[in-house]
Protein backbone atom coordinates (compact mmCIF):
# COMPACT_ATOMS: atom_id res chain seq x y z
CA UNK A 1 0.00 0.00 0.00
CA UNK A 2 1.21 3.50 -1.07
CA UNK A 3 2.12 4.96 2.19
CA UNK A 4 0.93 9.08 2.32
CA UNK A 5 2.86 11.94 2.50
CA UNK A 6 3.46 12.18 6.31
CA UNK A 7 4.50 15.61 8.74
CA UNK A 8 8.39 14.53 8.30
CA UNK A 9 8.40 14.32 12.00
CA UNK A 10 9.44 11.56 14.39
CA UNK A 11 6.87 13.25 17.32
CA UNK A 12 4.65 10.41 18.19
CA UNK A 13 1.89 13.17 18.01
CA UNK A 14 2.83 13.60 14.37
CA UNK A 15 2.99 10.27 13.43
CA UNK A 16 -0.22 8.95 15.35
CA UNK A 17 -2.19 12.18 13.55
CA UNK A 18 -1.04 10.30 9.70
CA UNK A 19 -2.97 7.27 10.85
CA UNK A 20 -6.11 8.45 12.87
CA UNK A 21 -6.64 12.06 11.82
CA UNK A 22 -7.27 11.61 7.72
CA UNK A 23 -10.83 12.71 6.87
CA UNK A 24 -13.55 10.21 7.71
CA UNK A 25 -10.92 7.99 9.74
CA UNK A 26 -12.32 8.54 13.67
CA UNK A 27 -15.73 8.10 12.24
CA UNK A 28 -14.96 4.57 11.01
CA UNK A 29 -13.41 4.36 14.41
CA UNK A 30 -16.31 5.41 16.80
CA UNK A 31 -18.85 2.74 14.73
CA UNK A 32 -15.47 0.25 15.11
CA UNK A 33 -15.62 0.66 18.94
CA UNK A 34 -19.66 0.79 18.83
CA UNK A 35 -19.82 -2.12 17.58
CA UNK A 36 -20.29 -2.08 13.55
CA UNK A 37 -18.68 -5.19 11.77
CA UNK A 38 -19.81 -5.49 8.23
CA UNK A 39 -19.14 -3.49 6.00
CA UNK A 40 -23.02 -2.13 5.19
CA UNK A 41 -23.57 -1.78 9.35
CA UNK A 42 -20.30 0.79 8.98
CA UNK A 43 -21.61 2.38 5.94
CA UNK A 44 -24.88 3.09 7.76
CA UNK A 45 -22.68 5.05 10.04
CA UNK A 46 -21.23 6.71 7.81
CA UNK A 47 -23.96 7.32 5.03
CA UNK A 48 -22.12 10.36 2.99
CA UNK A 49 -18.60 8.29 2.75
CA UNK A 50 -18.70 6.44 -0.45
CA UNK A 51 -17.95 2.98 -0.39
CA UNK A 52 -14.78 2.81 -2.31
CA UNK A 53 -13.29 5.04 0.32
CA UNK A 54 -14.37 3.42 3.13
CA UNK A 55 -12.53 0.16 1.60
CA UNK A 56 -9.83 1.98 1.41
CA UNK A 57 -9.59 3.64 5.16
CA UNK A 58 -10.44 0.00 6.21
CA UNK A 59 -7.17 -1.17 4.29
CA UNK A 60 -5.13 1.77 5.44
CA UNK A 61 -6.52 0.77 9.24
CA UNK A 62 -5.36 -2.83 8.65
CA UNK A 63 -2.22 -1.93 7.47
CA UNK A 64 -1.44 -0.07 10.46
CA UNK A 65 -2.30 -2.70 12.97
CA UNK A 66 -5.51 -1.31 14.21
CA UNK A 67 -8.16 -3.07 12.15
CA UNK A 68 -8.51 -6.81 12.17
CA UNK A 69 -10.33 -8.28 9.15
CA UNK A 70 -12.01 -11.60 10.15
CA UNK A 71 -14.15 -14.63 8.19
CA UNK A 72 -17.76 -13.88 10.03
CA UNK A 73 -20.90 -16.32 9.57
CA UNK A 74 -20.88 -17.84 5.80
CA UNK A 75 -18.72 -15.70 3.17
CA UNK A 76 -19.10 -12.81 5.25
CA UNK A 77 -16.12 -10.55 6.39
CA UNK A 78 -15.79 -8.95 9.90
CA UNK A 79 -13.68 -5.73 11.18
CA UNK A 80 -12.74 -5.74 14.53
CA UNK A 81 -10.06 -3.13 16.11
CA UNK A 82 -6.81 -4.88 17.65
CA UNK A 83 -4.91 -4.49 20.74
CA UNK A 84 -4.37 -1.03 19.24
CA UNK A 85 -7.63 -0.20 18.38
CA UNK A 86 -8.93 -0.44 21.20
CA UNK A 87 -6.53 1.58 22.74
CA UNK A 88 -7.78 4.47 20.93
CA UNK A 89 -11.28 4.13 22.21
CA UNK A 90 -11.07 6.57 25.15
CA UNK A 91 -9.26 8.80 22.71
CA UNK A 92 -12.60 9.07 20.34
CA UNK A 93 -14.95 9.12 23.50
CA UNK A 94 -12.66 12.15 24.80
CA UNK A 95 -12.32 14.01 21.23
CA UNK A 96 -16.78 13.46 21.13
CA UNK A 97 -16.75 14.86 24.95
CA UNK A 98 -15.13 18.04 23.64
CA UNK A 99 -17.05 17.99 20.97
CA UNK A 100 -20.44 18.11 22.61
CA UNK A 101 -18.88 20.55 25.14
CA UNK A 102 -17.67 22.87 22.22
CA UNK A 103 -19.26 23.01 19.28
CA UNK A 104 -22.62 22.64 19.79
CA UNK A 105 -22.91 26.68 17.74
CA UNK A 106 -20.96 25.31 15.13
CA UNK A 107 -24.12 23.01 13.93
CA UNK A 108 -25.75 24.01 10.63
CA UNK A 109 -28.81 22.84 8.91
CA UNK A 110 -26.70 20.12 7.05
CA UNK A 111 -25.46 18.48 10.04
CA UNK A 112 -29.17 17.39 11.01
CA UNK A 113 -28.36 13.89 9.44
CA UNK A 114 -31.34 11.51 9.12
CA UNK A 115 -29.60 8.44 8.59
CA UNK A 116 -26.91 8.99 11.30
CA UNK A 117 -29.56 9.87 13.51
CA UNK A 118 -31.83 6.69 12.93
CA UNK A 119 -29.20 4.29 13.31
CA UNK A 120 -28.04 5.63 16.78
CA UNK A 121 -31.76 5.46 17.93
CA UNK A 122 -31.73 1.41 16.59
CA UNK A 123 -28.84 0.81 18.25
CA UNK A 124 -29.26 2.55 21.03
CA UNK A 125 -33.08 1.39 22.09
CA UNK A 126 -33.39 -1.23 25.33
CA UNK A 127 -35.95 -3.56 23.80
CA UNK A 128 -36.57 -4.86 27.23
CA UNK A 129 -38.65 -1.66 27.88
CA UNK A 130 -41.01 -2.62 24.72
CA UNK A 131 -43.36 -5.85 24.12
CA UNK A 132 -41.75 -9.27 24.30
CA UNK A 133 -44.62 -11.30 23.17
CA UNK A 134 -45.15 -9.97 19.65
CA UNK A 135 -43.40 -8.10 16.74
CA UNK A 136 -43.48 -4.19 17.52
CA UNK A 137 -43.21 -1.65 14.47
CA UNK A 138 -42.65 1.82 14.85
CA UNK A 139 -42.85 4.46 12.70
CA UNK A 140 -41.08 7.76 12.40
CA UNK A 141 -41.62 10.73 9.72
CA UNK A 142 -39.27 13.26 10.22
CA UNK A 143 -40.01 16.70 9.21
CA UNK A 144 -37.63 18.92 7.86
CA UNK A 145 -35.46 15.73 6.21
CA UNK A 146 -34.57 15.68 2.46
CA UNK A 147 -38.15 13.50 1.06
CA UNK A 148 -36.31 9.96 0.11
CA UNK A 149 -34.98 10.12 4.02
CA UNK A 150 -38.49 11.30 6.31
CA UNK A 151 -40.44 7.86 7.02
CA UNK A 152 -38.19 5.46 8.71
CA UNK A 153 -39.55 1.85 10.23
CA UNK A 154 -38.37 0.35 13.49
CA UNK A 155 -38.70 -3.55 13.62
CA UNK A 156 -38.37 -4.69 16.95
CA UNK A 157 -38.68 -8.59 17.72
CA UNK A 158 -37.10 -11.33 19.33
CA UNK A 159 -35.15 -8.89 21.17
CA UNK A 160 -33.60 -7.68 17.84
CA UNK A 161 -33.95 -4.30 16.16
CA UNK A 162 -34.12 -3.93 12.40
CA UNK A 163 -34.73 0.13 10.70
CA UNK A 164 -36.36 0.14 7.62
CA UNK A 165 -35.92 3.26 5.16
CA UNK A 166 -38.88 1.30 2.45
CA UNK A 167 -42.21 0.18 4.58
CA UNK A 168 -41.41 -3.29 5.90
CA UNK A 169 -45.23 -3.94 5.04
CA UNK A 170 -46.16 -5.01 8.74
CA UNK A 171 -48.80 -3.22 10.78
CA UNK A 172 -47.26 -0.28 12.27
CA UNK A 173 -48.42 -0.30 16.19
CA UNK A 174 -47.18 3.32 16.88
CA UNK A 175 -46.17 6.58 14.61
CA UNK A 176 -44.00 9.09 15.97
CA UNK A 177 -43.96 12.46 13.86
CA UNK A 178 -41.23 15.16 14.84
CA UNK A 179 -38.98 18.02 13.53
CA UNK A 180 -35.90 16.65 12.38
CA UNK A 181 -33.74 19.54 14.26
CA UNK A 182 -36.05 18.51 17.64
CA UNK A 183 -35.34 15.13 17.16
CA UNK A 184 -31.85 15.70 17.51
CA UNK A 185 -32.08 17.87 19.90
CA UNK A 186 -33.79 15.11 22.22
CA UNK A 187 -31.30 12.71 21.18
CA UNK A 188 -28.54 15.01 22.47
CA UNK A 189 -30.18 15.71 25.21
CA UNK A 190 -30.30 19.55 24.57
CA UNK A 191 -34.14 19.15 25.56
CA UNK A 192 -36.36 16.71 26.92
CA UNK A 193 -38.83 14.60 24.54
CA UNK A 194 -41.52 16.00 27.09
CA UNK A 195 -40.16 19.01 26.49
CA UNK A 196 -40.67 18.72 22.82
CA UNK A 197 -43.83 17.01 22.92
CA UNK A 198 -45.16 19.90 24.75
CA UNK A 199 -44.41 22.34 22.16
CA UNK A 200 -45.72 20.45 19.59
CA UNK A 201 -41.87 19.13 17.80
CA UNK A 202 -43.12 15.75 18.36
CA UNK A 203 -46.36 13.69 17.93
CA UNK A 204 -46.90 10.14 19.18
CA UNK A 205 -50.20 8.12 17.19
CA UNK A 206 -51.36 5.14 18.68
CA UNK A 207 -51.36 3.66 22.05
CA UNK A 208 -50.44 5.94 25.09
CA UNK A 209 -48.95 2.74 27.17
CA UNK A 210 -46.25 1.96 24.20
CA UNK A 211 -45.69 5.72 23.35
CA UNK A 212 -44.44 5.36 27.11
CA UNK A 213 -42.72 2.50 26.40
CA UNK A 214 -40.74 3.52 23.30
CA UNK A 215 -40.16 6.78 25.29
CA UNK A 216 -38.37 4.79 28.18
CA UNK A 217 -36.63 2.53 25.78
CA UNK A 218 -34.98 5.30 24.08
CA UNK A 219 -31.21 5.71 25.91
CA UNK A 220 -30.59 9.02 23.53
CA UNK A 221 -27.02 9.59 22.67
CA UNK A 222 -23.86 8.35 24.95
CA UNK A 223 -23.29 12.33 24.72
CA UNK A 224 -25.89 13.57 25.90
CA UNK A 225 -24.90 13.84 29.68
CA UNK A 226 -22.25 15.81 28.19
CA UNK A 227 -24.29 18.40 25.93
CA UNK A 228 -26.56 19.07 28.51
CA UNK A 229 -24.39 20.46 31.12
CA UNK A 230 -23.71 24.58 31.25
CA UNK A 231 -20.98 24.34 33.17
CA UNK A 232 -17.74 23.95 32.01
CA UNK A 233 -16.39 22.01 34.75
CA UNK A 234 -14.43 18.56 33.66
CA UNK A 235 -16.80 15.69 33.33
CA UNK A 236 -16.57 12.17 33.12
CA UNK A 237 -18.12 10.50 29.48
CA UNK A 238 -20.76 8.63 29.57
CA UNK A 239 -18.75 6.23 27.01
CA UNK A 240 -19.17 5.72 23.34
CA UNK A 241 -21.83 2.27 24.32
Amino acid sequence: MAAHKGYGQFCPVAKAAEIVAERWTPLVLRELILGSRHFNELRRGVPLMSSALLSQRLRELEYAGIVERRAGGGNSTEYHLSEAGLELRPIIEALGVWGARWTRSRLTSEDYDPSLLMWDIRRNIDVTRLPRERRTVIEIFLQGAEAAFRSWWLVVEEGEVDLCLKDPGYEVDLRLSAELKAMVEVWMGRQSMEAAVRAGKLRFEGKQTLAASFRKSLKLSPFARVASRESLAPAASGGLA
